[in-house]
């Protein structure tokens, strides 16, 4: 049984979402108290266990995601979505600026019909408070198979830099 699958036996809950960089987003998710575990990998395309190559070409349809297992009694889904919206810019297509989503697309994926609801509220909040000029791009899709990258990638600013503090 898949670690994360564990988890969610044991009350824990998993929220994915695709903001750009998976090590950026990872990084800062796994800094959330009540975050239990991180991966990064690929989400929403047409390829089986597809590569980081594969996917950075940006044929594939995959983007980037972390996929979170967080203690819903510890840290709430819509804090988890208010720095979904602070660590990225949902107004681009992609990071790297392309007119069409790549590896780097903005989507959040909802895992059950709960996040679905407070996923579409809060791009609707966010889409009405006017603190993006251009209009909001992001999807919300219902997540599809998860492809855990190659270890490298996992927790790669822990292995490459320092670690950060605790975010409450």
């Amino acid at each position: 049984m898949e670690l994360f699958e564990k988890l969610r036996n044991e009350g824990y809950e998993v929220a994915t979402f695709a903001a750009g960089s998976f090590w950026i987003a990872e990084d800062i998710f796994r800094r959330v108290q009540g975050v239990v575990g991180t991966a990064v990998g690929y989400m929403g395309g047409k390829l089986d266990y597809p590569t980081y190559e594969e996917v950075s070409v940006g044929d594939t349809g995959h983007v980037e995601v972390v996929q979170i297992v967080y203690d819903p009694k510890v840290v709430h889904y819509e804090k988890l979505l208010e720095l979904f919206w602070e660590l990225h810019n949902p107004t681009v297509p992609d990071e790297k600026g392309e007119k069409t989503p790549g590896q780097y697309g903005s989507v959040i994926f909802y895992h059950n019909d709960e996040q679905k609801s407070l996923a579409t509220l809060s791009k609707r909040d966010i889409e009405i408070s006017g603190k993006f000029k251009k209009d909001i791009i992001t999807e919300i899709r219902p997540a599809a198979r998860f492809f855990r990258a190659k270890e490298y990638h996992q927790q790669y600013f822990e292995k490459t830099a320092s670690g950060g503090e605790i975010i409450k």
